[in-house]
């Protein structure tokens, strides 16, 4: 079934629609969990723990739960290096800091925390990839005493919500094993009326000599000529538009657009928890998701103004690429843009490095790879697949299909390990700067080459039932020898890149593919789908695939 769109898409809310502020931070401190109630138990997903306080589902004991398991974690690997914490600007991030610094202190962890925060704040707001960054930078060549970080952030979700993620000393998300024992770990404080939750008051652990101030912003601003050409964007003089969405990288614009001399405008530097500025996504709900068309309304409007023009999502992880010859750019397509640019680009990288991509991107991802001589490194979805790969300098590139990705250096060393919504969007600059072209011109020149893709994500309904019988399907149950009229090619529950589990299933023809993953939140499953034929044939390929996963669950059984 296709998402229906709201009336409210595309416009800014009536005050009424707002989210109340005041009743949320109070529903954060009085609000009590039951962790009887699996909605409100600590549940880390492909990014850390989320939910609203209305809900009962991020709420301050859940933060101090969090936290101390983190602490335990910390003391299990050894990991005794000081801890990099940034907030977004989402309503709910301060306060969980606060919370976050008292367990922390009480537990004589050292956090820095943004020295840029104002008068009664604990800390300014710091983006996803400069944490990563940050911890990146302390632990090179250091072989004891590692860093490690928090990110307390929802992402794009909306105004509502919190959300908070734990970075390892590899700089990138955790990994399953980790975020197992810390859920476990945080769910037994829980029961345990946080018994073994060792805290402080907040005005006694800025004071500890436990909580610093760190300069976030300088050390990334200086290091990004090492991963982006910014001589050539200065020098070229494209003119640059960058929207921010409120979000936390809000601050980190006008330093780089001052340190490299760019030509460039924030459209907006406000901050305001509500988001009352954005646009509604095709729901009807705010959502700072700059790959949507909706919430993209501002600087879609402004595309004539400038050459190519960019925003993040809140906690700036994400990017939206905006150019003027064919407005906000399809995801997909900015990836494969963006790898073809690379890897003809950047001789300091050497031969040898592979794409990463998961298994729900784009084929002609693929196909570019393919073109550029480059090995392809498909993984499930999550970025902390590619954590080994860009640590190691193996992957030249990583993306996801959500508009997030990072890439090496310019000598091809690692530059960070989550995703970083601000390179991408700087090498929009470069590309558009060193070509003439800018990347959706770019992007033609591909699918003139290697066809046109039509790609599309489309949900369907499935009980509880259903979508585990959906997360543990093998290749013989789907049984598919034809999609669409093509003969299948491969049938995968597993990604080819790693061997690991994708939670679902993906069937391969010569020109198109499906893949089906059970949604983690809703009663639906996803089914992503891609052709290379056109719409009609798009069209075919979902409804085989709607049609092949209902005789799988009819197989299995009464939901």
């Amino acid at each position: 079934m296709a998402n229906a769109v709201n009336p409210n898409a595309g416009k800014t809310l009536d005050a009424s629609k707002l989210v109340n502020l005041p009743r949320l931070v109070t529903a954060y401190f009085t609000g009590k969990p039951d962790p009887a109630v699996p909605a409100q138990r600590v549940a880390f997903g492909t990014s850390g723990h989320r939910g609203s306080a209305f809900d009962n589902a991020f709420n301050e004991n859940h933060i101090l739960a969090i936290s101390q398991a983190i602490c335990d974690h910390r003391r299990r690997a050894g990991i005794t290096g000081p801890l990099f914490i940034g907030i977004d600007t989402h309503a709910l991030s301060e306060p969980a800091l606060a919370s976050a610094l008292e367990v922390f202190a009480a537990n004589d962890v050292d956090t820095m925390i943004d020295a840029q925060g104002g008068i009664g704040a604990p800390g300014g707001y710091t983006p996803t990839p400069v944490i990563s960054h940050a911890i990146l930078t302390y632990n090179r060549n250091r072989t004891a005493n590692p860093a490690d970080g928090v990110v307390i952030t929802p992402s794009h979700n909306p105004p509502e919500d919190g959300g908070f993620k734990y970075n390892p000393p590899n700089g990138g998300p955790a990994d399953t094993g980790i975020t197992t024992a810390i859920e476990r770990a945080a769910n037994a404080y829980l029961a345990g009326a946080l018994h073994g939750v060792r805290r402080i008051p907040l005005n006694r652990a800025l004071q500890s000599g436990h909580v610093h101030r760190h300069d976030y912003i300088g050390p990334y601003v200086a290091d990004l000529g090492n991963v982006i050409d910014m001589e050539a964007i200065r020098s070229s003089g494209v003119k640059i538009g960058i929207d921010p969405l409120g979000g936390a990288a809000v601050h980190y614009w006008q330093p780089i657009i001052e340190r490299y001399a760019l030509n460039a405008t924030i459209v907006s530097e406000t901050i305001d928890p509500a988001f009352r500025f954005m646009t509604a996504d095709w729901d009807g709900k705010i959502r700072m998701d700059c790959s949507s068309p909706y919430a993209m309304a501002r600087l879609i409007a402004m595309r004539d103004t400038f050459d190519v023009a960019f925003a993040n999502d809140t906690d700036a992880d994400r990017h939206g690429i905006v150019t003027r010859s064919g407005g906000l750019m399809n995801p997909n397509h900015y990836l494969a843009t963006a790898i073809s640019y690379l890897f003809g680009n950047r001789p300091g990288w050497g031969d040898g490095k592979a794409v990463g991509k998961t298994v729900v991107s784009s084929g002609i991802i693929d196909r570019v790879a393919t073109k550029m001589g480059c090995r392809l490194v498909e993984v499930p979805v999550g970025f902390k697949w590619f954590v080994d790969g860009l640590i190691g300098g193996t992957l030249g590139f990583a993306g996801e299909e959500s508009a997030g990705a990072s890439f090496l250096r310019r000598d091809g060393s690692v530059w960070s390990t989550d995703k970083d919504g601000i390179i991408p969007g700087l090498l929009a600059a470069e590309i558009t700067a060193r070509t003439g072209r800018d990347p959706s011109e770019t992007f033609t020149g591909l699918t003139d080459e290697l066809g046109v893709p039509f790609y599309a994500r489309i949900d369907a309904p499935a009980t509880s039932r259903q979508k585990d019988v959906l997360k543990n399907i093998s290749p013989e149950q789907i049984g598919m020898a034809e999609l669409a009229g093509e003969p299948v090619r491969a049938t995968l529950s597993a990604a080819p890149g790693n061997g690991a589990a994708i939670g679902g299933i993906k069937v391969v023809t010569e020109n198109g593919w499906f893949a089906a993953r059970p949604s983690g939140t809703e009663d639906v499953y996803k089914i992503y789908a891609e052709s290379f034929r056109g719409e009609d044939h798009l069209r075919r390929i979902q409804q085989e695939a709607q049609d092949a996963i209902s005789r799988v669950f009819g197989a299995a059984g009464p939901a």
